[in-house]
């Protein structure tokens, strides 16, 4: 058994107890009651976005965030909320509960407008900036906002709102707009709470329309929180780079909002925001300009960055950790790291999270990383873990069911969908995750989402266990596996291939490569190869439906 991999009383998987969680310090942790059910939470947290913009500004002139249209320092930052929060309050009313919409790329006026927003005790829509007019009609349909800004790129989008009452602007301008009107203007005194409502983030919408995750202040907090534990207790080398994380990730996404913005605030930590196409030479120009520290990605962009041919023409040597959530990470990934960026292995972190566990869930770092690097690690503080069966029983360790998790990071639950809030949600504030694992020596192994599940002739397959044996062959650059409708067997196993570019991969040499690593039922009966790259949303999970039926790709890859 890895040691101190956490305690598991034969149904629930908790972070393990350790004596700087306890006693006196920042990130002791204490029992208390969070909307009707005792948790644990740390004793010490910002209770609100207000709380924490003004916390934020005692880093004074401080580099906070890097965009590109220029940078801006914690004391501009709280500034410029503060203005832009009066500018809503006069203009157009909003207050506690109201609903503001932001549609945008990463930048300033993104990070301003939305501190503002919910520091007067509003509610920060962020709709998908991805997405194409059908898919922003429906966000605000379901939403209602007074206001809706959206930058330049994307207003034309926006579709006529007027008739239904509702105000739109460009973010730019009214940011803009509400500096240049209150210069002065103090941070609001809004009595917000710590379970007040704070933004609605979209599901990935995959598969079906997307729904808003509503996210409390709380919510917001906790993320951030725990890095300052796991930060904190890191020897770093005085001499070296001061934290300096660049980002991938969309702002609207929980990366990029919790593992980003929340993160600088909070940590005080400088960061770099990349808000065009993802294009590696910029990334590797940001990383040796900034000195960037971490790289924040999903694994298809650090595919692209550790296997691009520019890879050493740019001085790299600040980076000393990547990381990313979803789940583990392929185990060809982590050996591409240990290959390419060697200084980053020891803080190399991965984990499992979702939207409505506000990125919250396990982490994989540390030894247990470098002995099982394809578990998804153990919780994080304040999370409790379960796998339950089908009659929502907890299973034993090594008995596979649907996880589930609990802790001050759980969503309130989808706006305006009751119906669907129950589904994933109990009583006791459990929440239902839709992801397939099975706990092992005190660590947490996902083998794929519920409904990724292929059921062939009565043989269940999970379709992310072939994709990495797929990935691990070296002419594959990506894979996507799923089923389709069989008359003999219900379903049937399909692989859709895209090879390295300057690569030559057939279907009898994949299935040679898969024979000795999975059982012979789960190899593809159907391949299909392409040299297009694959469909994928913002956060890099490949749209399957779109391979599987030809539907519509809601996202306009920006």
């Amino acid at each position: 058994m890895i040691e101190d991999a956490g305690r598991f009383d034969g149904k629930t998987l908790l972070w393990p107890d350790r004596p700087s969680f306890h006693g006196a310090g920042p990130y002791a942790l204490v029992d208390e009651d969070v909307l009707g059910c005792r948790v644990q939470v740390f004793r010490e947290r910002p209770q609100n976005v207000g709380a924490l913009v003004a916390s934020a500004a005692r880093f004074g002139d401080q580099p906070a965030f890097v965009f590109d249209d220029g940078a801006i320092d914690f004391a501009q930052y709280a500034q410029r909320v503060a203005s832009v929060a009066a500018r809503l309050a006069e203009r157009y009313e909003i207050g506690p509960g109201d609903r503001v919409a932001l549609l945008g790329s990463n930048s300033a006026a993104w990070v301003v407008a939305f501190s503002a927003i919910t520091s007067l005790g509003a509610i920060a829509v962020a709709l998908n900036g991805w997405w194409v007019e059908g898919e922003i009609r429906h966000g605000i349909e379901l939403t209602t906002p007074k206001l809706v800004l959206a930058d330049r790129r994307r207003l034309p989008r926006v579709p006529a709102l007027a008739s239904v009452g509702i105000a739109v602007r460009e973010m730019e301008a009214f940011v803009a707009e509400g500096i240049a009107a209150a210069p002065g203007a103090s941070l609001p005194a809004t009595l917000v709470g710590e379970d007040d409502p704070a933004v609605i983030l979209f599901t990935s919408g995959t598969t079906g329309r997307p729904k808003g995750a509503v996210q409390s202040h709380r919510n917001l907090m906790v993320l951030a929180t725990c890095t300052g534990h796991v930060t904190s207790q890191i020897s770093v080398d005085p001499a070296a780079a001061p934290p300096c994380s660049l980002y991938l990730l969309p702002l609207f996404h929980v990366s990029g909002l919790q593992g980003g913005l929340i993160h600088t605030l909070m940590l005080g930590w400088k960061s770099v925001w990349v808000s065009t196409r993802f294009d590696e030479r910029r990334v590797f120009a940001l990383t040796e300009r900034e000195r960037v520290t971490t790289w924040s990605v999903v694994p298809s962009q650090l595919y692209r960055l550790l296997e691009h041919p520019a890879f050493h023409d740019y001085d790299l040597s600040s980076i000393r950790s990547v990381g990313g959530g979803g789940s583990a990470w392929p185990p060809s990934l982590t050996e591409l790291v240990h290959k390419q960026l060697p200084s980053a292995v020891a803080a190399m972190s991965f984990g499992f999270g979702q939207t409505e566990s506000a990125g919250m869930g396990t982490a994989n770092n540390g030894p247990p990383l470098l002995v099982r690097p394809d578990s998804a690690g153990r919780p994080r503080p304040t999370m409790e873990l379960q796998i339950r069966d089908e009659r929502g029983e907890a299973c034993a360790e090594g008995v596979e069911g649907e996880i589930c998790l609990r802790g001050p990071a759980v969503f309130l639950g989808y706006w305006n969908d009751p119906a669907a809030t129950r589904a994933v949600l109990d009583e006791d504030r459990w929440l239902s995750t839709g992801d397939i694992g099975h706990l092992e020596d005190g660590l947490l192994f996902v083998a794929g989402r519920r409904g990724d599940l292929v059921i062939r002739g009565g043989e269940n397959i999970y379709p992310a266990e072939i994709e990495a044996a797929l990935l691990a062959h070296p002419a594959v650059a990506e894979a996507a596996v799923f089923g389709v409708a069989h008359r003999v067997l219900g379903e049937e196993v399909k692989a859709v291939i895209r090879p390295h570019d300057g690569e030559v991969v057939g279907e009898a040499a994949l299935r040679a490569w898969l024979a000795p690593r999975i059982a012979p039922f789960k190899i593809p009966a159907i391949f299909a190869f392409t040299r297009e790259p694959l469909p994928r949303n913002v956060t890099g999970k490949i749209l399957k439906h779109v391979l599987r039926d030809g539907s519509q790709n809601i996202f306009q890859d920006e």
